[in-house]
């Protein structure tokens, strides 16, 4: 291909990533359900949008270092201090009993329906036996269930991706060989594998904690180096064994996140751009290499595949996975339905297929069409479906409000009991334990002391958690961290204000909206809390007490919408106010 062809062609891949993902965004469906099709239709109508064309043998190798930072990313959303109990056995089952349930009967079903000889059918149900964080992850946002379900899904498709990329080596390396690897070779071949990536994932995360524990980069140079890392250790792997870099990047990943004090920024918002925009140009440039030709005489059976796969295999691995422990019967159900095919299943497809061809094995040119139509309807269908058997099953989290306020003092209290009054599931967070006690005695959910930190220093994300408030006497904790956590949470995160005669060294001078405006703060709530002031919630039709201050607006469908500096929420019929207001006959302070 000339220059010009090769700069037309990434920029078309660019833009139609992009675009995909924005008019999925403006339709309110998982990006997958567009990027798939217009990929699709790119490669086929585009000589220029065809990435083999573009980069020849570089395609392949590309596309795994792509992959690898995917599952670094997804890596660092993995808490360990989370993987316990129930929830670490379903885990572990899934995987072990998931890869060989859904490759065996993959293989079974998919010899005969597709027309394949037997070694192309054991590569497509190896294919086939991942999932992965790169469409569960943006499935689930949707879907919004259950805490507990959402770590045991995340945790699987994470693991299971590097595990189902080794083993689909193996099983090719295998088939090339023509005799193949008896059981034991295998399994040796295997546990190397896994020892490969282990080792070099460690060694990837001890560079790392060197980087910033002694050289102590900054944000940007701290994401460069994360990225640097990340490809080349997952390189290095990859030309000792092959798919092994995926292993050292959930590694590392996971290292990361877990590794107390490595202090490592990261989910910044650059890494989390590029790895959405690496997510679009991967799906946009492998669906590329699947002609409409290719797919003529193979979408029937591999629907028909599909259908087996999400009514079949899915529903018996969860149900096996699940027997003896304390799921519920929704939570089971869901988990049963929900086992998307993602970039991995496409990038060894890819990556496979073609050396299986020249080898001449019989069916090898359907395994690509057929994973790729399988990818498209399992998507589709989940993506389409999953929110409502989520609430048909009774497991999708409550769509009110769930806020964290940071700090325990009276008022403070007082506050959170309020809106817990008002039907809002209130969690609050204080650093002494007599202002831990004192949430514990007013009865509300108190967070644990390493969810703060672990949060703020950008190693996870609080779970569940719509709104954070922080409500310190120590105005210049309660900017920096209002400043780290919003990296963080999904939903907004406020602060008091500053007093105008602050010695703070940072405070004064953070802008940003700030709680209640700048003549409510901390010093001002105190002093008039002690003088008698409560905090109190009643129905805003009622006339508010003369000299009160409104603090939140609980709206009738659970929202919660707090008075900042910068705008005050105008009360509507069958809205909660909540109210700083002067103690009189009518106005007790909560018990």
């Amino acid at each position: 291909m000339t220059t010009n062809q090769v700069l037309i062609g990434v920029g078309l891949i660019v833009v139609l990533a992009v675009g995909s993902q924005i008019l999925a965004g403006c339709l309110r469906v998982p990006a997958l359900i567009v990027l798939l099709p217009v990929g699709l239709a790119g490669g086929a109508l585009i000589d220029e949008v065809d990435p083999e064309r573009l980069l020849g043998p570089a395609f392949s190798p590309l596309v795994s270092l792509a992959v690898a930072v995917i599952l670094y990313d997804a890596g660092l959303g993995l808490d360990l201090a989370r993987l316990k109990g129930h929830t670490r056995r379903v885990v572990v089952r899934l995987i072990w009993i998931g890869v060989l349930t859904t490759g065996l009967l993959g293989t079974v079903l998919a010899a005969p329906l597709l027309g394949m000889s037997w070694r192309a059918a054991v590569m497509i149900g190896t294919i086939l036996v991942v999932s992965g964080p790169t469409v569960v992850g943006p499935l689930l946002s949707f879907v919004r269930p259950t805490d507990r379900l959402q770590r045991i899904l995340i945790w699987e498709g994470s693991l299971i991706d590097p595990v189902g990329g080794v083993l689909g080596a193996l099983v090719f390396h295998g088939l090339v060989a023509s005799s193949g690897h008896h059981l034991g070779g295998g399994m040796e071949h295997f546990l190397g594998s896994m020892g490969i990536g282990v080792a070099a994932g460690a060694v990837g995360a001890a560079l790392l904690w060197v980087l910033f524990r002694v050289l102590r980069l900054g944000e940007i140079l701290g994401t460069t180096a994360q990225l640097a890392a990340v490809i080349g250790v997952a390189a290095f792997c990859d030309v000792l064994r092959d798919d092994t870099g995926l292993i050292a990047a959930v590694v590392m990943g996971v290292a990361v996140a877990n590794i107390p004090g490595i202090g490592v920024p990261a989910r910044r918002p650059f890494f989390e751009t590029l790895v959405s925009l690496i997510l679009g140009l991967l799906f946009i440039s492998i669906s590329a290499t699947v002609t409409p030709h290719s797919l003529r005489h193979v979408w029937l059976p591999a629907l028909g595949l599909a259908a087996f796969l999400v009514l079949v295999v899915r529903p018996v691995v969860a149900v096996v996975s699940t027997v003896g422990t304390d799921l519920t019967r929704g939570e089971r159900g869901f988990i049963g339905w929900m086992a998307p095919r993602g970039i991995v299943a496409a990038a060894t497809a890819s990556t496979f297929s073609a050396g299986l061809v020249a080898q001449g094995i019989g069916g090898a040119s359907k395994i690509l069409p057929a994973t790729f139509v399988v990818i498209v309807a399992t998507v589709t269908l989940y993506g389409l479906t999953a929110t409502s058997v989520a609430r048909l099953l009774g497991v999708v989290r409550p769509s009110r409000s769930r806020p964290l306020l940071v700090g325990g003092d009276p008022w403070v209290v007082d506050l959170g009991a309020a809106l817990r009054s008002a039907g809002l599931e209130v969690l609050m967070w204080a650093g002494e334990e007599e202002q831990r006690e004192r949430v514990r005695q007013a009865g509300i959910e108190l967070a644990p002391g390493e969810l703060l930190g672990a949060a703020t220093g950008g190693g996870a994300q609080l779970e569940g958690i719509t709104a954070v408030y922080f409500l310190t006497a120590e105005d210049d904790f309660n900017a920096l961290a209002a400043v780290l956590l919003r990296g963080s949470l999904e939903g907004t995160v406020h602060r008091l204000s500053a007093p105008a005669d602050s010695h703070g060294v940072v405070a004064p001078f953070i802008g940003g909206e700030v709680l209640f405006g700048p003549d409510l703060t901390w010093p001002a709530i105190a002093h008039r809390y002690e003088e008698g002031a409560a905090v109190l919630g009643q129905p805003a039709a009622d006339p508010l007490p003369p000299g009160s201050d409104l603090l939140f607006l609980v709206r009738p469908d659970g929202r919660l919408d707090p008075v900042t500096g910068g705008s005050a929420p105008l009360p509507r019929p069958g809205d909660t106010v909540v109210l700083l207001a002067p103690r009189g006959r009518d106005t007790a302070r909560p018990s």
